[in-house]
């Protein structure tokens, strides 16, 4: 094709001279990466009493199928980053895929709990290599304007629905086959990502002269590992007990002394360039802050529809479908669309708001709630605020960052997604124990209504802790509002301008 001549103008909508025309199949290899990651955060949360009586586990320990993953996704996804940078996107994404898939094969024949942990563990080790990969291939595949509305659009959809896909895939798993087909499902699925990652997918050669920052990789992993690892544990020990103190004082220290060495390193494990621009530390942040929420709600709603309402594990999944619909709708029909003509803070905000309305709803619950008229409306209302979020959030913090950080970008929104899920599920788990103790001790003055007054006491702690969540996501929306300053694109530009870098 010729080149225009003087005068002649250039469609906006048509995508780079230098375009992958197999690019939108490409996103469906990254699509089903990025959901085998996601879902498998909540898709043994159905199944877990299943696995806790095959395998024998105590009840002290089984909090460790769940633990094991999150600690090391979200403790290692700033290394996975870094490796991605450094070795390549590509290689580092079937890497991620085989070990993964691995890793989920181990778990499905565990004969012990130890097995299993370790299979979790190992999960998360390999999550915490893809995710980044994942994403920094999407954010170098697609630099056309309009067509990266769209890809981040299906990405932040994923990204938003894929717990919830999680338990409505371990539900049916669960009830008609059984627990370990929530481990083995990821085995099909990484081998056709594998094949079409080879087919499909296109990458510059990693940075062969770079090295790790390996300081870095163990101040700052141990750092987040501590924190996470701090909450975890303060559901069962308590807030004040010395392991859960140490572990947070821990935490803290090794994060302070991580900030530290980025600012003297050769090479650091994060650029604080990244984090030191306000949009992007503003997307971190909000990220962290909404997932919280989120979180905490799969955890109670899970437990509230099978043991205070009587669904079955597949209803269950089920009651979650219009949460991820609403999350689809919101992210890829109106936050992909709006988001060329506003400032993301014009969505930002608004979804936190819509997202924290609908978990208000749902501090009215009681023993004897209807689903359709109580339950529905706020799960419609946070899916479709949680989608107004994600875009914006994933496409924000990714813009105009330099190649040689693409991944470790990426690898610090995942971060955020991760601790901040991890933190919420411990955090308001807590809040609900302690409020349902405390309601069952103030209400119980007839023995023969124990029964009763202690399933109202588990739903009043649920709607105190939802109510905290509430006020997390709002918070949320306040630090999009102060913190995401880019403006709304000029009319008629194509896009946005990237998000600056900061002078170094």
């Amino acid at each position: 094709m010729s080149a225009p001549r003087a005068g002649e103008s250039v469609s906006v909508d048509a995508p780079p001279p230098d375009a992958d025309p197999r690019r939108w199949w490409g996103l469906v290899v990254i699509a089903l990466a990025q959901l085998m990651v996601v879902l498998d955060a909540t898709i043994v949360n159905i199944a877990l009493p299943s696995a806790q009586h095959d395998l024998n586990m105590s009840d002290g320990n089984r909090q460790w199928v769940i633990t094991a993953y999150t600690l090391a996704f979200g403790g290692l996804l700033l290394l996975g980053g870094r490796i991605a940078d450094l070795v390549g996107r590509k290689r580092t994404f079937v890497l991620g895929l085989i070990g993964f898939a691995a890793a989920s094969a181990f778990g499905g024949a565990a004969t012990g709990p130890g097995m299993l942990f370790g299979a979790r563990a190992l999960q998360g080790v390999f999550a915490a290599v893809l995710a980044p990969s994942a994403l920094s291939l999407l954010t170098t595949t697609f630099t056309d304007p309009k067509e990266r509305g769209k890809a981040f659009g299906i990405y932040g959809a994923l990204a938003g629905s894929g717990s919830a896909i999680g338990f409505i895939v371990g539900g049916l798993l669960t009830e008609y086959l059984n627990w370990r087909w929530c481990l083995y499902v990821n085995v099909p699925i990484a081998v056709v990502a594998v094949i079409g990652a080879f087919a499909l997918l296109h990458d510059r050669p990693g940075h062969a002269g770079a090295r790790l920052d390996v300081p870095g990789v163990l101040l700052g992993c141990g750092g987040l590992v501590a924190i996470v690892y701090g909450f975890s544990e303060a559901e069962p020990r308590g807030w004040t007990d010395p392991l859960v103190l140490t572990l947070f004082a821990g935490g803290v220290v090794l994060l302070a002394a991580f900030v530290w060495w980025q600012t003297r390193a050769p090479v650091p494990l994060l650029p604080l360039h990244i984090v030191r621009e306000r949009n992007r530390a503003g997307c971190f942040l909000t990220m962290a802050l909404a997932v919280i929420g989120m979180f905490g709600l799969f955890l109670f709603m899970t437990y509230y529809l099978q043991d205070v309402l009587g669904y079955s594990p597949v209803r269950t999944g089920l009651a979650f479908l219009p949460l991820t619909a609403a999350i689809v709708v919101g992210s890829t029909q109106i936050a992909a669309r709006l988001l060329p003509h506003v400032a993301p803070r014009a969505l930002l905000v608004p979804g936190m708001v819509l997202a924290a309305g609908g978990m208000l709803l749902l501090t009215r619950m009681t023993v004897h709630s209807s689903y359709p008229t109580e339950i529905l409306p706020a799960l419609l209302l946070m899916g479709v605020g949680m989608g107004l979020t994600f875009m914006p959030v994933f496409s924000t913090a990714t813009a105009g960052i330099a190649p040689q950080d693409a991944g470790v970008t990426s690898a610090t929104v995942n971060t955020a997604q991760q601790v901040g899920g991890s933190i919420g599920t411990a955090l308001l788990n807590t809040i609900a124990t302690s409020s349902g103790t405390a309601y069952v001790a103030a209400h119980l003055h007839d023995p023969a209504q124990r029964a009763l007054v202690t399933q109202e006491g588990v739903v009043h702690g649920y709607t105190v802790a939802i109510g905290w969540g509430a006020g997390i996501m709002l918070l949320a929306g306040l630090v999009a509002g102060l913190m995401v300053t880019l403006r709304t694109p000029r009319h008629g530009a194509p896009a946005a301008e990237p998000v600056p870098e900061s002078v170094r």
